[in-house]
């Protein structure tokens, strides 16, 4: 019997038009033997219309929609309806690199003690140019428990990008998939997933993160103001938690 990775990517009318670019970078992937592919799609409110952008006969998408709620809960609502051993994040208006998903792949099973993998970044801007991750790449492969931590903490910001994070099922389970916050909810995942396991870094680009003026993370909140306080205060008092728990000392 097969083996299935899940792809979860939330969208709501902003990112739609991106999506093809999103399932060319799927179908580009080549995949170790006995693997395959689900993408499970979360429309972020109603008249989205992914389904507008992508072919109705590949049985590999799932769509479906919900309730607007921001896309941590969009994502954690794609997570809920998928299969796979192990769950990767793909943002409608990004785009994986050939071999991402067999890396991910090769270090989880590779290594069972891993719970989750991350990758190096280019980031994609709107004038068709990349450029390399501001804050620089940690050492590739084993990331120990707790280290992303202290990163975060110096420069409120991780050193790995958490768009990039594929995750063993029942870790994500654990935590309850990405934090319910309207931005850096990935941030909170992967502090959460560096409070309870050891990580892996690709260092291959397994990404290109595109930049785009609808995004996000260009809102005035995302970097200032109270509920950005609000949000750094919740993360890091949710590592520090799990942290606590699991006898990390800092």
């Amino acid at each position: 019997m097969g083996k299935v990775i899940s792809i979860v990517t939330p969208v709501h009318g902003e990112g739609v038009k991106f999506l093809r670019d999103a399932y060319a970078s799927l179908l580009s992937q080549d995949l170790p033997p006995a693997w395959s592919w689900e993408w499970c799609v979360q429309e972020d409110g109603i008249d989205v219309r992914a389904a507008n952008e992508l072919p109705t006969d590949d049985p590999r998408i799932r769509i479906s929609t919900s309730r607007r709620g921001g896309p941590h809960v969009a994502r954690t609502l794609a997570f809920a309806r998928s299969t796979g051993l192990y769950v990767k994040n793909l943002d409608s208006d990004d785009q994986l690199t050939p071999e991402a998903l067999a890396r991910d792949i090769a270090a989880l099973e590779s290594h069972p003690d891993v719970g989750w993998t991350t990758s190096s970044v280019v980031d994609l801007l709107e004038d068709g140019t990349t450029v390399g991750f501001e804050l620089g790449d940690p050492s590739p492969g084993r990331l120990p428990q707790g280290s992303a931590y202290g990163f975060w903490v110096e420069h409120q910001r991780p050193q790995i990008h958490p768009a990039t994070l594929c995750v063993r099922r029942p870790l994500l389970a654990l935590l309850g998939g990405w934090m319910a916050l309207p931005a850096s909810g990935d941030t909170g995942l992967l502090l959460g997933l560096d409070s309870l396991a050891d990580g892996w870094f690709n260092s291959e680009v397994g990404l290109i993160y595109r930049k785009h003026a609808g995004q996000i993370t260009k809102h005035p909140d995302h970097k200032a103001g109270a509920e950005w306080e609000a949000r750094i205060s919740l993360i890091k008092e949710h590592a520090e938690a799990l942290r606590s728990w699991s006898g990390i000392k800092d």
